[in-house]
């Protein structure tokens, strides 16, 4: 069995990651569901692991931590805004 939790919001993610978080059956940040270990239910994991907690109740293992997933930068060239 794993515990998933809705990390981050799918407000301004892509329609495909929106429609598998709905296919999961997560609702809103921080929902939290138990589903069985498949290969179908993994895929769907990986798709979005961004966004997600995963953990296995079996073994009590942290498999995806959005937590720890660096988000990247809205630009190239984004840089700090100046200091005067």
């Amino acid at each position: 069995m794993l515990r998933i939790e809705l990390f981050r919001s799918i407000i301004g993610q892509h329609p495909r990651n929106r429609k598998t978080v709905v296919a999961l059956g997560l609702r809103k940040p921080h929902h939290v569901l138990e589903k069985e270990d498949t290969p179908s239910i993994r895929g769907m994991i990986h798709n979005v692991a961004h966004m997600l907690i995963v953990t296995d109740l079996t073994t009590g293992e942290v498999i995806v931590d959005a937590r720890k997933i660096k988000r990247r930068a809205l630009t190239r060239d984004h840089k700090p805004p100046e200091t005067h």
